[in-house]
């Protein structure tokens, strides 16, 4: 990971990585990469604080839920106990770090809430809850509401600050001028997937949007590989795919496309501003993978 402690493990980059070598098959300690996908989990487990909360080099909660989302993938395909301890754990600490506004940010109990950190939370619970996790229902719940009043529903605010196009995105945060975006939007709708809502106009709106605004975003961030495409594009690979149907084949086969044919001579993805290019290649290779199903979260 670029952006913070150069030449350092990073948590989150490496339970993505790990995530990618599932989602093609591989298992630790089996299978070609399967080495690689143990000593994943070897340093993940060995980020995990007495408390739960696992993190190294001062990496936060976006980490943390990609580390507990990649256990949670490897107990449920492995069913290993020495597993299941640190997940329960991992999953505890994201309980009691929900907020009052029903979601969560960037460090641990902290009152304000932003979509970008809570699709990832709420990712890692529903993969938990999917295998035999606790998960208390009001934590669920308390997620929804956060979601669905972060939506724009309306044309224009108080402040006359939204457009027709608005409709169906999600904010940033839940005040009127925060920000919305396609990446939020495909975390809003996989969010409120992953919550176990499937239909509703939130979702419908969020499709449409997510439909319409495709070809700008790839030619907007795809070519460099911004990091907003990857953020992006993994959320709404989701999000698609859920849906199914025609709408996932006009979103995905074109996707797959432009990513086949702007893969590096070495393997890789460019991600030329943010977190680097093993984020990148991580995301690549998930994008590509889901509809494989080997992944337990991204089966329908």
């Amino acid at each position: 990971y670029k952006a913070t402690d150069l030449n350092k493990g990073h948590v989150g980059v490496t339970a993505l990585a790990g995530m990618a070598f599932l989602a093609g098959g591989h298992f630790p300690g089996r299978g070609p990469y399967g080495q690689n996908v143990e000593r994943c989990l070897n340093f993940v487990v060995s980020c995990a604080q007495p408390d739960g909360y696992i993190s190294a080099s001062n990496t936060r909660m976006y980490s943390h839920a990609f580390a507990t989302l990649f256990l949670a993938e490897i107990y449920g395909m492995t069913h290993r106990e020495d597993v299941r301890g640190h997940l329960q754990k991992a999953v505890d600490f994201i309980v009691k770090s929900q907020n009052e506004e029903g979601g969560w940010r960037y460090v641990p109990l902290d009152q304000s809430s932003d979509m970008s950190i809570v699709v990832c939370q709420v990712l890692a619970l529903r993969a938990a809850r999917n295998i035999g996790i606790r998960v208390p229902k009001s934590t669920i719940d308390r997620a929804i509401q956060y979601v669905v009043e972060s939506a724009v529903t309306t044309e224009v605010s108080a402040q006359g600050a939204r457009y027709a196009t608005d409709l169906g995105t999600f904010h940033y945060q839940k005040e009127d001028l925060a920000r919305t975006t396609f990446p939020l939007t495909a975390a809003g709708v996989t969010a409120l997937h992953g919550l176990g809502v499937y239909s509703s106009e939130l979702i419908d709106h969020g499709v449409d949007f997510l439909e319409n605004q495709v070809d700008f975003f790839n030619s907007r961030y795809g070519t460099q590989g911004h990091y907003y495409f990857w953020y992006g594009h993994y959320y709404g690979v989701q999000a698609m795919h859920t849906v199914g149907g025609h709408a996932w084949h006009r979103y995905f086969l074109p996707l797959r496309e432009f990513l086949i044919h702007r893969q590096e001579a070495d393997g890789s993805w460019p991600n030329r501003e943010g977190p680097g290019e093993a984020f990148s290649t991580a995301i690549g290779c998930l994008i590509l993978q889901i509809p494989y199903g080997y992944l337990p979260i991204f089966q329908r």
